[in-house]
């Protein structure tokens, strides 16, 4: 795992806990890479019964199933517009967290869930 130093956790408003920085991320910096424990779709039905269920990410590699990130890739809020993208590297398994936009000192990380996709729906109210 590998992040930068200014990251910390804090309450986001209305969305629990967060991911910011304290410092300025320019466009195109890395900001975290994740290792993922993986698990398949089958359990994903006995997760989606646990408080983990807001903490998964579905895994587009050939094995199919769900993910949690390790480090800090887990916490990262969902917002629109994002100023942080999820890029996959399906070799190892990892999440690489970049930033898409200046990402100002106080300012929460947000990435898209839905990646931009208009025929998925957020499964919770976006505020």
């Amino acid at each position: 795992m590998l992040h930068i130093p200014t990251l910390y956790i804090a309450e986001s408003e209305k969305k629990g806990r967060g991911v910011f920085t304290s410092d300025v991320i320019n466009e195109g910096d890395l900001i975290e890479i994740c290792p993922l424990v993986l698990f398949p779709q089958k359990d994903c039905e006995f997760i989606d019964k646990t408080s983990l269920f807001h903490y998964y990410f579905f895994w587009p590699g050939e094995e199919g199933g769900a993910c949690i990130a390790l480090g800090y890739g887990s916490l990262y809020n969902h917002g629109t517009p994002p100023n942080a993208k999820i890029f996959v590297n399906l070799e190892d398994k990892e999440f690489e967290y970049r930033c898409i936009r200046q990402i100002n000192g106080g300012e929460e990380i947000l990435i898209d869930y839905m990646e931009g996709d208009d025929t998925k729906q957020l499964w919770f109210e976006e505020f």
